[in-house]
C-alpha cells in the first residue's frame, strides 16, 4: 500500500512538472519570437520530458506520460519553436488551452475560430453506444485473458492486437474527455475505425491514431518530402517522405517500450513500421500507375488490410509488449486497484457501524 502510494504521489508531482514546464513554454512564446532562439530557450523542457518518465514504474501511469510528454508534446514544442503546429494555430490562445493542447492527444476541430474556442458548448460522444460496446469487447478480452492457457497462442496473439486498439482507443477516448472538460471546447476525433479501411493509406493516414499522424506529417513527411523534390524530384519524392515518417514512428515505438521495460530493444518494432512504411510506398506508387483506374473491390480490400495489420503486428509488434511483460504488469496494477477499492470500502463499513 505504501508503495502504491508513493507512485501516485510521484506520478502527481510528473505532472506537475510537466505543467510547471509548459507554463514556461507559453511564455517564451510571447517573448522570445520563433526560430531557432526559440527552440533553444524550449530545449531544456524537451530533455525534461525525455526523463519524466523514468520515474514512474506503473505500467498503467508510464504508458501514458511517456506517449503524452515524450513524444506528442515534444514534437508539438519542436514545432511551437517555428510557430507552426497546434500550439501556434490560433492566437490569444490562453494558457489554460496551451497546456492542454501541448500535453494532451487532442485537436480543436477546424471551423472553430481563435474568438469562440472558449465559447463552443461541451458535446458528449457521438456514438456512446460504439464506446460502450468497446468497453465490453475490452471486458471480454480481460476474462479470455485469465483462461489464456485454454486458447492456441496464435489467437491469443491475434487477440492482443484487439485489446491494443481498444485499451488505446478508449484511453485516448477519456484523455480527450478530460481535456474537453478543462477547456470546454469541441475536439477531432482521436480514431475514425479503423477496421473499417480500405487500404494502408487509408488506415495510417485517416483512420488509426490520428493525433500522431497530424504530428508526424508536419515534422516528418513534409520536411523530407520538400527536400526529396530537390533531390530525386517530386514524381519519387514521397517514398523517402514515408519511409522517414514511418522510421520515426517506430524509432518513437522503441523508446516507449524502453520506458515500460528498461530493457535494450530487438528492433523488432522498428521493422514492423518500416515494413508497412515500405507497403505503403508501393501501394502509393500502385496507385499512381494505374491512376485509380482499376481497385479492389472494398469487400475484398477492407478485410484484407486488416488482416495484414492483424498479422504483422502479432508477429513483430504484440511480442515485444509481451517481453516487457506489459500484460502482466498491467493485469498486476488493475488487481492491486480492485483490492484497494474493498478495502476503503470495507473500511469506511467499519466507520458506519
Amino acid at each position: 500500500m505504501k508503495g502504491e502510494n508513493n507512485e501516485i504521489n510521484t506520478f502527481i508531482m510528473v505532472w506537475l512538472s510537466a505543467v510547471a514546464s509548459l507554463c514556461y513554454c507559453y511564455a517564451i512564446g510571447k517573448i522570445i519570437p520563433k526560430g531557432f532562439t526559440r527552440l533553444l530557450a524550449i530545449f531544456p523542457v524537451i530533455f525534461i520530458f525525455l526523463i519524466l518518465p523514468f520515474n514512474l514504474h506503473a505500467i498503467n501511469f508510464v504508458g501514458p506520460t511517456s506517449f503524452f510528454l515524450v513524444w506528442l508534446a515534444n514534437f508539438k514544442l519542436l514545432l511551437f519553436a517555428f510557430g507552426k503546429g497546434p500550439l501556434s494555430s490560433y492566437r490569444n490562445l490562453s494558457l489554460q488551452t496551451f497546456i492542454a493542447l501541448a500535453c494532451f492527444p487532442i485537436k480543436i476541430q477546424h471551423h472553430q475560430s481563435s474568438q469562440n474556442l472558449q465559447k463552443t458548448p461541451l458535446k458528449t460522444s457521438k456514438s456512446p453506444q460504439k464506446h460502450a460496446v468497446k468497453f465490453l469487447l475490452l471486458a471480454f478480452f480481460l476474462l479470455i485473458y485469465n483462461n489464456k492457457q485454454n486458447f492456441h497462442p496464435d489467437i491469443m496473439l491475434f487477440m492482443y492486437c484487439i485489446y491494443l486498439y481498444l485499451s488505446l482507443e478508449l484511453t485516448l477516448l477519456l484523455g480527450g474527455a478530460l481535456a474537453r472538460t478543462l477547456i470546454g471546447i469541441e475536439l477531432e476525433p482521436q480514431f475514425a475505425e479503423p477496421y473499417l479501411s480500405t487500404s494502408l493509406q487509408d488506415f495510417w493516414g485517416r483512420r488509426w491514431n490520428l493525433m500522431v499522424s497530424d504530428i508526424l506529417r508536419p515534422t516528418v513527411y513534409n520536411p523530407v518530402r520538400f527536400i526529396s523534390s530537390r533531390v530525386i524530384g517530386a514524381k519519387w519524392a514521397r517514398v523517402p517522405a514515408v519511409l522517414a515518417t514511418f522510421l520515426v514512428s517506430g524509432l518513437m515505438h522503441e523508446l516507449l517500450f524502453y520506458y515500460f521495460g528498461r530493457a535494450k530493444p530487438r528492433w523488432d518494432v522498428t521493422c514492423f513500421f518500416l515494413l508497412h512504411g515500405l507497403c505503403l510506398a508501393a501501394e502509393m506508387a500502385g496507385k499512381g500507375a494505374l491512376k485509380d483506374k482499376w481497385r479492389l473491390p472494398r469487400v475484398v480490400s477492407g478485410p484484407l488490410v486488416v488482416a495484414f495489420v492483424a498479422v504483422t503486428g502479432s508477429r513483430l509488434f504484440i511480442p515485444a509488449l509481451l517481453r516487457n511483460e506489459v500484460d502482466v504488469k498491467a493485469r498486476r496494477e488493475y488487481i492491486a486497484f480492485i483490492e484497494f477499492l474493498n478495502i476503503e470500502t470495507e473500511f469506511r463499513h467499519l466507520l458506519d457501524v
